[in-house]
């Protein structure tokens, strides 16, 4: 399935939610370097979440530096000015914390969850390696190869990361999407610790940083914590470089990558917005939420009742959208035909539920059920501390104001059916679409084990 083949953000990427329940109380403030915080009250146990969130992902990366953000998120835990390799980590487990970081599309993220009073603890050393990273030679030489093997083990050496790899440098072409969060091997190969340094001393200063707090807390107090931790770091002059805007696709896309694999697998995906924060067409990315609802939303959903219970074509379908970005998404569809059923049998299966929708308005039942998914969600996100600081960060780090979650909820319930047909005919159309197709080859038959990859251009 597409969710796991983004081994970097794959668990920790959360899906937008809103407020059908009393949220916690939520204030914020920014420091007079540019650090924005915000403070989320949740008192029912005693503990908080940390995150600093910083505006700098893989979208960011130039050509010959892909990887770079993820490497950096690395090197953040191998010492600063005043701490050794793997201090920061020791710290915080001895105070009875976890800790961690993920490194996306849009931003990069670390996180600490401590017992309330430890928070302190948290704070004095994100602001410590937020500007006294240090960068060593050595360190950064063993842990670039760690960098590499893992993308060996996760995408070169599995056969559906590797599609998926392929199908999104097929479906971009010039947006930096294209790009795969870990990198390519070659640039990953050519980094320097000079670039990666000067990458660190451009994007990881107060101004390009969200403070995000959730838990047993007093926002003053934590307002006052931020101010005596961070408010002494300087802010940096960062110069965010224009990202180029994907042409519109005009034609159909495709490739195929042949791998040592056990299953044939598809992976579909159609060019469609996100949310832009109160635009006019902000409406087509909540109906596209109820759309992938409709295909993809449990065991009544219409993948798994009519394709993989019904027909019987498929082993397994997932159906994949966020509505929150810095740039337009996709849409994407993927799949294993079920034992005795090829490919192409699996896509034509899809694609006549895809023009069922744009033809026929879904029933009032189906729209029901999939409004009452999303309430559901919000409620289970609420339960967790985590999961509330998470809404917040990405919103506010993808350029969204986090108050958006307390109406969520209300703009999916007002979607239409007619709005549903209406963003399944403008999007899910042939000549948006781009496929890609993994073709098994045997696993057993060493030669065959470097993947060929092959493509046809739009027509």
């Amino acid at each position: 399935m597409i969710k796991n083949v983004l081994p970097i953000i794959g668990l920790l990427s959360v899906a937008l939610a809103g407020a059908c329940t009393k949220g916690p109380v939520v204030q914020e403030t920014t420091l007079d370097n540019g650090l924005k915080v915000i403070v989320g009250k949740d008192h029912r146990a005693p503990v908080v979440v940390s995150q600093i969130w910083y505006k700098v992902g893989a979208i960011d990366e130039p050509s010959g530096l892909t990887g770079i953000s993820h490497v950096l998120e690395h090197m953040m835990f191998k010492g600063t000015r005043r701490l050794e390799p793997g201090e920061f980590s020791r710290i915080i487990a001895e105070n009875g914390g976890r800790e961690n970081a993920f490194t996306g599309r849009d931003y990069t993220a670390y996180f600490q969850q401590l017992e309330k009073s430890r928070l302190p603890i948290s704070f004095e050393l994100e602001a410590d390696r937020m500007r006294n990273l240090q960068l060593n030679e050595q360190e950064f030489r063993k842990e670039l190869q760690v960098v590499m093997e893992e993308r060996r083990l996760r995408t070169e050496d599995q056969p559906q990361a590797l599609a998926y790899e392929k199908f999104m440098a097929t479906a971009y072409r010039v947006h930096p999407y294209k790009d795969p969060i870990i990198g390519w091997m070659d640039d990953l190969q050519g980094l320097t610790v000079k670039a990666l340094q000067d990458w660190y001393q451009r994007w990881y200063a107060p101004n390009n940083a969200t403070l995000v707090v959730v838990g047993d807390v007093e926002p003053k107090e934590v307002f006052a914590l931020a101010e005596k931790y961070f408010g002494p770091l300087e802010p940096s002059s960062l110069n965010p470089a224009v990202l180029p805007a994907e042409p519109q696709q005009k034609a159909l896309r495709g490739s195929r990558v042949s791998a040592p694999a056990e299953l044939p697998y598809l992976i579909m995906g159609y060019h469609v917005p996100v949310l832009s924060g109160g635009g006019d067409d902000d409406w087509e990315a909540y109906a596209l939420s109820v759309l992938a609802g409709v295909l993809d939303g449990g065991n009544s959903a219409r993948f798994a009742s009519d394709l993989v219970r019904g027909q019987q074509v498929a082993a397994q379908t997932d159906v994949s959208y966020g509505a929150t970005g810095r740039a337009p998404t996709l849409f994407m569809i993927d799949g294993t035909p079920a034992k005795g059923h090829g490919i192409d049998e699996l896509e034509q299966a899809i694609q006549a539920q895809l023009k069922r929708l744009q033809k026929e308005r879904i029933s009032e039942a189906e729209l029901k059920r999939v409004k009452a998914q999303v309430v559901a969600a919000d409620v289970f996100g609420r339960d967790s501390v985590f999961s509330q600081a998470m809404r917040i960060g990405k919103l506010e780090t993808v350029g969204l104001d986090h108050r958006m979650i307390d109406s969520y909820v209300r703009r999916v319930n007002k979607v239409t059916a007619a709005q549903v047909q209406a963003v399944a005919r403008k999007y899910l159309v042939e000549s948006n679409l781009t496929r890609t197709v993994l073709d098994p080859q045997p696993i057993n038959q060493q030669e065959q084990r470097k993947p060929v990859e092959g493509g046809f251009d739009e027509r």
